[in-house]
């Protein structure tokens, strides 16, 4: 449910039966104006005559608060292993293995009668340890046998666009990295994103990214500080500029990269999305993981209004198709935008 529908009153008249909260970053601050607006709107989804139960991960300060101002029933999930939230928290994750394979999660569930249940995610990362094991909690409260919502949520597949591993890592004489595709559009989801595939990454960590136009532009530099942080090699390109002049938005973003690493040189811009999909793909050996952020399931990029049919799956696939009839890694050909 978006802060938007809530805010504008879209939702007035359905009544959930559990609804769930796993965080609040850094979003939207474009329509809310600062952080407390958008935790009023989001709030709104766990009054009475919006929600009969809730369900809320308490790992930060927003969702403490929050399972103690809502006006319903709330069950609380502590998802950091050792945080004191886990002593007490209704429901907590007293172990997990992230997946350093890359592969998927596994965690274990301490309900509120002290039973422990073996649970797992299909993604890896501390991020979806805690969506899996919210996941579980709502699906239980709204009814589904605690086993079988284990069950479910261990078996499903991945989210399209979310940490999708869309090229898998092969050796010479294919010589491919690791390549995936992620949703993260907050300077907190982009923290996540690249701490949950550097394990996973023996050598570089590039990442394809941008930042949307029209929308809070106090976060780019953020971005740009994350990105020069946590990873190694940047491509910096075109998320949806909208209205606004793409290169205005790759400025803010390389003035936070310059601010964080003004010694880092492994740098790149792209004025065209698909073609900076196709550098990235050049640059990078087996042992290098690309993580590509921002759109990850949309079918469109939008540009001066006007919306164009997109997506990184297709174009990453498509590059892939590119290299391997080049006959492997070699100068860039420019492709279309």
């Amino acid at each position: 449910m978006s802060s938007h529908a809530l805010a504008l009153g879209r939702m007035n008249g359905l009544e959930l039966d559990v609804a769930g909260f796993t965080n609040l970053q850094r979003d939207h601050l474009d329509f809310h104006g600062d952080m407390e607006g958008y935790y009023r709107a989001k709030a709104q989804l766990f009054r009475a005559g919006h929600a009969r139960r809730a369900v809320v991960v308490v790992d930060d300060e927003w969702g403490r608060r929050l399972a103690a101002e809502a006006e319903v029933p709330v069950d609380t999930v502590a998802t950091y292993v050792g945080a004191p939230e886990g002593e007490t928290a209704d429901w907590a994750v007293t172990e997990a293995d992230i997946g350093l394979d890359g592969v998927g999660s596994t965690f274990t569930l301490r309900g509120p009668d002290g039973a422990t249940h073996t649970a797992a995610s299909p993604l890896p990362g501390l991020v979806n340890v805690s969506n899996a094991a919210l996941a579980v909690v709502l699906a239980h409260r709204a009814g589904v046998p605690l086993d079988v919502a284990i069950e479910a949520v261990g078996t499903s597949s991945g989210v399209p666009g979310r940490m999708e591993r869309v090229i898998e890592r092969r050796p010479a004489p294919d010589e491919r990295p690791l390549c995936l595709v992620d949703y993260a559009h907050t300077p907190d989801a982009l923290v996540l994103a690249l701490e949950a595939v550097r394990p996973i990454t023996p050598g570089r960590l590039i990442i394809v990214f941008g930042s949307d136009g029209d929308r809070d532009r106090g976060k780019r530099p953020i971005m740009g500080r994350i990105a020069a942080r946590l990873a190694d090699v940047l491509v910096v390109t075109d998320e949806n500029p909208r209205s606004e002049d793409p290169a205005s938005i790759r400025a803010a973003i390389l003035d936070g990269v310059r601010e964080q690493r003004p010694d880092l040189t492994d740098v790149h811009e792209a004025t065209s999305r698909t073609q900076a999909i196709h550098d990235a793909l050049d640059l990078a050996t087996e042992l290098d993981t690309i993580i590509i952020t921002g759109k990850g399931h949309e079918p469109t990029q939008e540009i001066a209004g006007v919306f164009h049919r997109y997506n990184d799956r297709d174009v990453l696939r498509a590059a892939d198709a590119a290299l391997t009839a080049r006959g492997g890694r070699g100068a860039s050909e420019e492709q279309p935008a």
